[in-house]
Order: structure tokens, then C-alpha cells, then sequence
């Protein structure tokens, strides 16, 4: 709809036919026409057809907000109810607790509960079914269009995954710990064996599998940093929101194709001496991960290739910026244990820094809303964590008042 008129434009008074012309027999259901109705509505019960329905917001949004039908509001277990007739038949298209609806009235008038729908009810639900779905799938180009006027502006809610994208962390971190003692302590045993030759010593090395631990041991420690980098790409979209630093949905969609060095940089303060340290220390293991995870897994260094020389086997190297494109020497290799100590001390420092309020709302699966930005409802919860956990309880609160519907 228009921003200033809350209208559809009028470029899309053609599409409107035609989807008005798929749905065919069904209208809005208009005043009631007997007494009887609005409780013969009230007592209705679900029809076979209601599984066949498309998602509830294009449902939604083609029938109030593109063809103006009437809507009821909210009451108990529903979001909304749009009452229509289908060859002169009442219905209703019902947002309930437990999915969408095609509701079918009672028509007994002394019924005091819903009923079963009869078999003509059951027959016309299927019918509604297949023409709601042909009426979405026409309307394709309004949804777009309503996508992105709401994109322009902040009446966005930003999905929020950080708290199960660092359970992942978490959880890699702790195996590769797990695995890197155990890996040590084998080795450790083998070394104590003074008493065999280098083979013998390499052949119980193989048979112990201490050579495939340690194998296991650098692979797990390197999904833990894979997964520390998707944490920190989505945490730190959250983080400059919160920080006012992002305002409508526009500006979401930039920062979520941006690399992760500008997202860092959105995020985090680089006058800081502290996350300056960290952001050279960071964005360097994330280059070495680029190299080897993304870039063909030519090695951590970037070695694609090598030749012979007078010296021995020369590694020559993928250079991942610069003028020359190959070198000899490069950035020194990654270690896992290195690697893991750099992130959990960048961790140790955020969380301890003037951005503490943030983890409350991390750990939460609150979405960032982008209201709350423009009305100064993050920048007040920012001052302190007592703050922010005060405001994530309250949303999630209404979140679970909302998901029960309890209006």
C-alpha cells in the first residue's frame, strides 16, 4: 500500500481482477443475515481443505491488504478471522494457535459447541483451497512489491539465531579440547617407550591410531573456528543494530552480504587499541580459513603448487591480496589451539567491554526490532545490562503471550 495514503497504487488495479477472478464464487461475507450467524460462526469447526492452504501472511496480505476484504480481530486462540461466502455459502479464513483455517459454522441454532463439518462443508473446502492457492500464486508481483516498500523502512523484525550459531561454537570448541588431550596423552605414552626402534615406534604410532586422532583433532578444531565466523557475521548485524548503527531493512540486507570485515567494523570500534588488536589478529585467521576452507583447500598458507630446486621441494603460493599473485613466503599457518586461544580471548574482552548489555539479547531469541532503533528503545537498554535483560524478558514474554495467542 502507499506509505502516505495506506493504498494500493493503482498500477495494480489490473492484477486485482484477475486474482479476484481466481477466487471466482468466494466474497466477502458482508453483514450478517440472519441472527444466527455470528454464533453459527463462533461455533465453527476445521474442513479438510484448511491443509491445502498457502502460508498464513500471503493469505493474509492478499485477501486484507490487496483486495480489502473485512476482517474480524483478535480473540481467544485466533490472530484474525476474514468471514467470506463461497457460493453464497459462510465461511471463514481463521489465523489460529494451531495454523490456518477454512472454518465451517454449526448451523444447528440450539448447538452450544462446534460440530463435525457435513460433507457438502468438507467438499466446498477443498474448492476454496485450490482457488485461494491459484489467488496467491497470481498475486506473486504484490507480495514482492509489499516486500519491499516494507524493506525501505523499520518496521522490520531481524531474526535473531545467535544463541544456537554459538551453542555450535561451543560445542566444536569443547570436542576439539576433548580430542587435543586425549590426542596428547597417547603420544605422551608412545614417547615414554624408549626401549624399540624409530619403525617400530612409527608402526604402534599407526596401529594406536594416534595419527588419526590427531587427524580428527585439527578438523574438529577447525569447524570450531568455521563456526565462531558465522557466529560472529550474524552476532555482529545484531550488534550494530543495537548500536543504532543500522535503521531499516535495506541497510540489513547490505550488512548481510557484507564481508566479514565490515561487519566487524559495524559492530566493534577500531579507535579501540583492545578490538583493534583483536579485529588484526581475527581478520587474519579468517583470511588462512578463506584460503584453505573456501579456496579449493589448496593448504593454510594458500600452497597450490610446487618444484624442484637445487634447495629441495619449493612451495609456491597463492597470494591473497597484492600486486604479485604468487609467492614464496606468505602469512605463517594457522593452529588450531592458537587460533581457538585468539577467539575465546576476543570473546573474553567483548564480553567485558562497554558492549556487555549485548549478550543478554544474543542469548535470547528476541529478534532485533528495527523500531527500536528509531524511538531510542536500544540505545536506553544499551547503558547497562540490568537494562537490555529487563527488555529481553519483556519480549520474550509477549512472545509467548503472542505464540499462545493469549490476546
Amino acid at each position: 500500500m502507499d506509505e502516505k495514503t495506506g493504498e494500493v497504487p493503482d498500477d495494480f488495479a489490473k492484477l486485482r481482477r484477475k486474482v479476484l477472478d481466481a477466487l471466482g464464487d468466494i466474497k466477502p461475507a458482508g453483514k450478517p443475515r440472519s441472527d444466527h450467524e455470528p454464533k453459527a460462526l463462533m461455533l465453527s469447526s476445521t474442513t479438510r481443505g484448511s491443509k491445502r492452504l498457502p502460508p498464513y501472511y500471503l493469505v493474509y496480505f492478499m485477501f486484507v491488504d490487496f483486495l480489502q476484504f473485512p476482517r474480524m480481530g483478535a480473540w481467544e486462540k485466533s490472530a484474525w478471522t476474514v468471514p467470506i461466502r463461497y457460493q453464497d455459502r459462510l465461511y471463514a479464513i481463521e489465523h489460529q494457535k494451531m495454523g490456518l483455517r477454512i472454518c465451517a459454522p454449526n448451523r444447528d441454532p440450539g448447538a452450544r459447541m462446534s460440530g463435525r463439518p457435513n460433507e457438502q462443508q468438507e467438499e466446498d473446502s477443498d474448492l476454496i483451497a485450490n482457488k485461494i492457492r491459484k489467488a496467491v500464486n497470481l498475486a506473486g508481483p504484490y507480495f514482492d512489491w509489499r516486500a519491499k516498500q516494507e524493506a525501505k523502512g523499520n518496521r522490520l523484525n531481524v531474526l535473531n539465531h545467535s544463541k544456537w550459531l554459538f551453542e555450535r561454537y561451543q560445542f566444536f570448541k569443547d570436542k576439539f579440547t576433548e580430542k587435543k588431550a586425549e590426542a596428547e596423552r597417547q603420544s605422551a605414552e608412545l614417547r615414554q617407550e624408549k626401549d624399540s626402534s624409530d619403525l617400530q615406534s612409527l608402526l604402534r604410532a599407526l596401529n594406536s591410531g594416534v595419527l588419526e586422532l590427531a587427524s580428527e583433532t585439527d578438523w574438529i578444531g577447525q569447524a570450531a573456528v568455521d563456526a565462531f565466523f558465522s557466529w560472529s557475521e550474524h552476532a555482529f548485524i545484531h550488534v550494530a543494530i543495537l548500536r543504532g548503527r543500522i535503521e531499516n531493512g535495506y541497510q540489513v540486507a547490505d550488512m548481510a552480504t557484507a564481508n566479514w570485515k565490515e561487519k566487524f567494523r559495524a559492530a566493534l570500534d577500531l579507535d579501540d587499541p583492545c578490538f583493534k588488536d583483536h579485529y588484526d589478529k581475527l581478520l587474519l585467521l579468517r583470511v588462512q580459513m578463506r584460503n584453505f576452507m573456501a579456496h579449493g583447500a589448496f593448504g593454510k598458507r594458500g600452497e597450490a603448487f610446487s618444484f624442484h630446486s637445487d634447495a629441495g621441494a619449493v612451495p609456491v603460493l597463492l597470494a591473497e591480496t597484492g600486486a604479485n599473485r604468487y609467492s614464496f613466503s606468505g602469512a605463517p599457518a594457522f593452529d588450531e589451539v592458537e587460533a581457538i586461544r585468539n577467539i575465546d580471548s576476543f570473546l573474553d574482552d567483548f564480553w567485558s567491554s562497554y558492549l556487555s548489555p549485548v549478550r543478554s539479547h544474543l542469548f535470547s531469541t528476541v529478534p532485533s526490532i528495527l523500531t527500536f532503533v528509531a524511538d531510542s528503545t536500544y540505545s536506553k537498554a544499551m547503558r547497562s545490562d540490568e537494562a537490555m535483560s529487563e527488555l529481553v524478558e519483556y519480549l520474550e514474554n509477549q512472545m509467548d503471550a503472542a505464540a499462545n495467542m493469549d490476546w
